[in-house]
């Protein structure tokens, strides 16, 4: 009972984390494309000011939870994942050392450079990331010592010699920078006024298409790569509500989009939430499946602590979460609104 609470709350986390950081990581993708002086890329920049770095909590706290919840996942994927995961620390210092730097040298040329620095990271931060959920998803080679290596790529194959990036990893790449770029773009729109946010608008719009296609792609695909995803299925269909909760949000995204953002940005949010959570709910039991066989794979039982351990946790963790969603209730109600002048900061 405990092992699965705590699967639901690393699983919360990590939908909470892609969500609130998912907007602005969208918003370093398109600002690229809608911002069309320097004025516009600095209103971009602040709709996601007063949030981004608080945005970034939750990742390290769904990894922390997971090291005190699930110790052997968090040993077994942080050696076996060390060069991505080495890539991303770097692109999640890339995007705020340019957010902070572009402004220090009144050049043009010193702007131009880390704006690309902002965009390029946030647009690999969304492939990486997409990469990561597929490379669980598959599975990777763990066996009876519950440890792993994987080489950046391989040939490419989701069979054998398994690599991070093979062609259905790539694929969740892909459908997760088109799907940060609709929730991104959907943001700045509810942040901003005036052209900008009319090329938001029409932006998303484009997005969805790419998102919908991408959502059936993906969606056969990893029935094909994972079977335990129909085995969960079949065993509890009530757990389509999921999956059908997110087919809702997504339709409720096109229809909201032209007239109504802030409902559309909400409903985009629910998307996200709602595929990650079918896919956790689709991998239950398995916390890491492993490509070399069903009895190799991490489970939420042999993942996790002690039970003394999570029952001792749970009370520490209860108080401390509801300090992070209070200190973003206010933040949130504080700088709520839309960004009018980019004439202070950044």
């Amino acid at each position: 009972m405990l092992e699965t609470l705590w699967f639901c709350l690393v699983a919360l986390m990590v939908a909470t984390y892609v969500v609130l950081d998912g907007y602005d990581l969208g918003a370093g993708i398109v600002h690229v494309f809608v911002a069309h002086s320097d004025e516009e890329r600095r209103q971009v920049l602040q709709s996601i000011g007063p949030f981004w770095d608080g945005n970034e909590v939750w990742l390290l706290a769904g990894g922390g939870t997971l090291y005190f919840a699930f110790p052997a996942l968090y040993a077994a994927s942080f050696s076996g994942f060390y060069l991505p995961l080495m890539m991303v620390l770097w692109l999640l210092m890339l995007r705020g050392i340019s957010i902070e730097f572009r402004s220090h040298v009144e050049s043009p040329v010193w702007r131009q450079l880390w704006d690309t620095v902002f965009g390029g990271a946030s647009a690999l931060l969304a492939i990486f990331f997409g990469a990561a959920l597929g490379n669980v998803v598959r599975g990777v080679p763990l066996d009876a010592s519950g440890f792993f290596f994987l080489p950046l790529w391989t040939n490419f194959g989701v069979a054998g010699a398994l690599g991070i990036l093979d062609w259905y990893t790539v694929t969740i790449g892909v459908a997760a920078f088109a799907t940060l770029t609709l929730h991104g773009a959907l943001w700045v729109a509810l942040k901003t006024e005036g052209p900008l946010e009319e090329r938001c608008r029409r932006l998303a719009l484009s997005a969805w298409w790419a998102v919908a296609a991408l959502v059936v792609l993906i969606t056969a695909l990893s029935f094909a790569v994972q079977p335990q995803l129909s085995a969960s299925f079949a065993a509890r269909p009530w757990g389509y509500v999921f999956p059908a909760a997110a087919v809702i949000a997504l339709v409720l995204v096109r229809l909201w989009t032209p007239r109504r953002t802030a409902r559309s940005f909400l409903a985009s949010s629910a998307f996200i939430g709602a595929m990650l959570v079918s896919a956790a709910f689709g991998l239950y039991p398995y916390v890491l499946p492993s490509s070399l066989g069903p009895q190799f794979g991490l489970t939420i039982s042999n993942a996790a602590a002690a039970g003394y351990g999570l029952r001792v946790g749970l009370w520490w963790f209860v108080p401390g979460i509801a300090l992070a969603i209070g200190y973003f209730f206010f933040t949130y109600r504080r700088f709520a609104g839309k960004v009018r002048s980019a004439q202070e900061g950044y």
